[in-house]
């Protein structure tokens, strides 16, 4: 059984080496040049590649015409798609003699799109998932395979989310090939109306507005902490990341000005305090990648006040 993979990032690594220890004959691979200026946290996919002795190619290198002649002279009787960063044509899918297959992460039809881990941990939800569907032309739309579900802890941040993320993955992938290879998987239906499809995610979506409770800004920070682009709030004139944090308890109230949302220093401590008065300890917090300790931010606030002043 022959395939073309399409696959970037540790989704991409972990089912590229489910495919091979399975027997499948991966033909060529398929993944992205690295972005220039992208903090590379992740699995090259062109690493396992070389590693694994498969033909690789990048995207970036491939116009339609040529990208379609490559697929159709491996000729594939499947496809895989595995956190690859972009839509493949019908024209391509189709090369597929045994159909083409997404490992989407999330449990569709939950959180189609982009980004899906990080906008599950944003909205509070407490598990998510990986999901092999068929691919058709919409996107996350295709007939559901398998999927396996993985728990959100309450502190759980991206990070920790996807790579619990990728074990699911690999373990769907690793259960569904002996029927996929023999041609017996079935599928169930992905009903859109009870899913919703989210967009990509900029680092500007990390801003912080402390006026929100302090659950949703808890959220957002665990979503895009580091080695995501991470949450942020402007004193100033400096971009201040939190790259680790934890609300507290309300029974544990601190002695924050409630005038003032947003950082403060209160007993040599940094906090943020929200708009329904909850409050985030603030245990990492970063200006252009340096830390910032309880002294230097209270230096920054002092500066804040007097620009105000």
């Amino acid at each position: 059984m022959r395939a073309v993979v399409f696959a970037y990032s540790n989704v991409g690594d972990r089912c590229l080496r489910v495919l091979c220890a399975r027997g499948v004959d991966v033909a060529l691979v398929v993944t992205h040049r690295d972005h220039p200026g992208e903090k590379i946290w992740f699995q090259r996919v062109a690493d396992t590649a070389a590693e694994l002795g498969l033909p690789c190619v990048y995207a970036e290198d491939l116009d339609d015409a040529a990208r379609l002649a490559a697929v159709a002279a491996a000729s594939p009787d499947l496809i895989f798609s595995f956190y690859y960063r972009s839509m493949i044509p019908m024209a391509v899918l189709r090369l597929a003699s045994r159909g083409a297959y997404n490992m989407h992460g999330s449990l569709l039809p939950k959180y189609r799109g982009r980004a899906p881990t990080n906008w599950a941990v944003l909205c509070g939800e407490t598990e998510t998932g990986a999901t092999l569907h068929q691919m058709v032309e919409k996107p996350d739309a295709g007939s559901i395979i398998d999927q396996s579900s993985v728990p959100i802890l309450p502190d759980d941040t991206a990070e920790i989310v996807f790579d619990k993320v990728t074990v699911a993955a690999e373990q769907v992938l690793w259960r569904s090939l002996p029927l996929l290879l023999a041609g017996q998987a079935t599928g169930r239906p992905n009903d859109l109306a009870q899913g919703s499809y989210f967009s990509g995610r900029r680092p500007e979506d990390g801003r912080i507005e402390w006026s929100q409770p302090a659950a949703q800004v808890y959220n957002l920070i665990r979503a895009v902490a580091p080695p995501y682009p991470g949450a942020f709030t402007v004193v100033a004139g400096k971009r201040l990341v939190i790259g680790a944090a934890r609300r507290r308890p309300a029974s544990r109230p601190v002695a924050a000005d409630p005038r003032c949302l947003g950082l403060q220093v209160v007993d040599g401590q940094m906090v943020g305090l929200c708009g329904d008065g909850g409050v985030i300890d603030i245990r990492q917090l970063l200006d252009e990648g340096a830390a910032v300790d309880a002294r230097a931010l209270q230096d920054i606030l002092s500066a804040q006040s007097k620009v105000e002043i």
